[in-house]
This record gives structure tokens, C-alpha cells and sequence, in this order.
């Protein structure tokens, strides 16, 4: 197992055979991005080539997900103060093991679930969101790696589509359309760690190993800042 920090893996190769001489694999790794734009799928991809421990976002058992999806007003707080438990839960069990000492790739930033609250909630219930966001805030270690997945709100349709998941097909463009707005704010400002931003719009992670390859080399020689990657750039 890694410790925490930066991972010397000198001398190696990733199971596809990308080079880690002279180079080293963030040990703590977050991916973020709105619905359908593939943080799942390329957290388990990363943190099975490197062998780190994976913490899911496991939306699927908000158990008021799928009425928020028929009736977002209706239940739109109830969803997010669950999702902002859950989230806390995760980091708050990850810190009392120590967990943080060892290497891992989540799908999720905590800072980002009042992203949510803000598109999600009435201005009486964003106010009372938070209250409680505050009082929930938790110290936790920033990561050594943020990525950010970008994609336009019909590339996330169309996968949403194609991953047959009922509720979420009641998701309609002009919400989407607002998850991007909200996250491009965010990110426009982010500095609390290295940020990767990837044009994930032509990217397709679940199928092929040419663009997970080519993003997973590009992601290891970042050691600071903000970076873009876009595979017609590589291609």
C-alpha cells in the first residue's frame, strides 16, 4: 500500500505499459463533473492501474433520489441534506481511520454539494442548507489531484440515455445545462489543489483504452496548477 503524499513508483510501468520512471502518481485523487459525464467510470480505472483504495459517491441510495427526479421542488431539500450526510459520513470515517495516510481515488469534492443546493433549492431552503453545510464543514486534506470532467449537456443526455438508469431519464437538457454552469464557476476559481480539466466531451472511458492512456500519462507529470487536456490534441 502507498503512503500518503506523492507515490515514487520509479522504475515501474502501469499495467498498459505507460512509463512512471522519474515520475509519480498523486496519492489522494478526486474527480468531479456533472451527471453522466463518466467520474465513476474513470475513478474505478485509475484506482485499479495504481492499486488505490476507491471511496464511490454511491448516489443510488439516496432514497429520495428517484421522486427528486420526477418533483424537484417537491423534494429537493430532503435530497440534498441526505447527499450532504452521506458525503460528510465518507470523509468523517476515512479521518477517524487514518485513512487519509493511505492512497485513493473518490468521485466527489465535498465543497462541491452546495453547487447543488444553489440550482436545487427555494432561497428559504438554500438559506437553511446552509446553516447546516456550515455546521457539517469538516477538516479534510485537500487532494493531491483534482480532475474535472467537462462535456456538453447532449453528450451528457446522450449518456445518460445509453446507461439505462430509469430516474435519470427524466433529467432534461436545461438542468444540465445548469449543473455546467455552476460547476464551470467553481472550478473558474478553485485553487485548493492541482486541478486537471479535461474535455471529456469526446472521450469515451467506459469503451477503449487510446484516451484513458493518454490521459493517465498527461496526468502524471502534473505537480501543480491548473492544466487542460483535450485528446484532439493528441490525436
Amino acid at each position: 500500500m502507498m503512503n500518503a503524499g506523492v507515490a515514487d513508483l520509479q522504475e515501474q510501468r502501469t499495467s498498459s505499459g505507460i512509463s512512471l520512471r522519474g515520475r509519480s502518481v498523486p496519492a489522494y485523487i478526486a474527480i468531479e463533473g456533472p451527471i453522466g459525464v463518466g467520474k465513476t467510470t474513470l475513478a474505478r480505472r485509475i484506482a485499479d492501474t495504481f492499486e488505490h483504495d476507491l471511496l464511490l459517491e454511491e448516489a443510488e441510495l439516496n432514497p429520495f433520489l428517484e421522486r427528486f427526479y420526477q418533483n424537484r421542488q417537491q423534494t429537493a431539500l430532503a435530497t440534498q441534506l441526505f447527499f450532504l450526510f452521506q458525503r460528510v459520513q465518507k470523509i468523517t470515517e476515512l479521518k477517524q481511520r487514518d485513512m487519509f495516510q493511505q492512497a485513493r481515488v473518490v468521485d466527489f469534492v465535498l465543497e462541491k454539494d452546495p453547487l447543488f443546493a444553489r440550482i436545487n433549492l427555494e432561497p428559504d431552503e438554500f438559506a437553511l442548507y446552509q446553516k447546516v453545510f456550515e455546521k457539517m464543514r469538516i477538516d479534510a486534506p485537500p487532494p493531491d489531484l483534482v480532475i474535472y470532467l467537462q462535456a456538453s449537456p447532449d453528450r451528457l443526455l446522450e449518456r445518460i440515455e445509453r446507461r439505462g438508469i430509469p430516474a435519470e431519464k427524466l433529467i432534461d437538457r436545461d438542468y444540465l445545462e445548469q449543473l455546467n454552469e455552476v460547476y464551470s464557476e467553481f472550478f473558474l476559481y478553485y485553487d485548493a489543489a492541482p486541478l486537471l480539466i479535461v474535455n471529456a466531451n469526446e472521450i469515451d472511458l467506459s469503451q477503449g483504452d487510446q484516451d484513458y492512456e493518454l490521459l493517465v500519462d498527461y496526468m502524471l507529470n502534473i505537480k501543480k496548477g491548473r492544466h487542460y487536456f483535450n485528446p484532439n490534441f493528441f490525436s
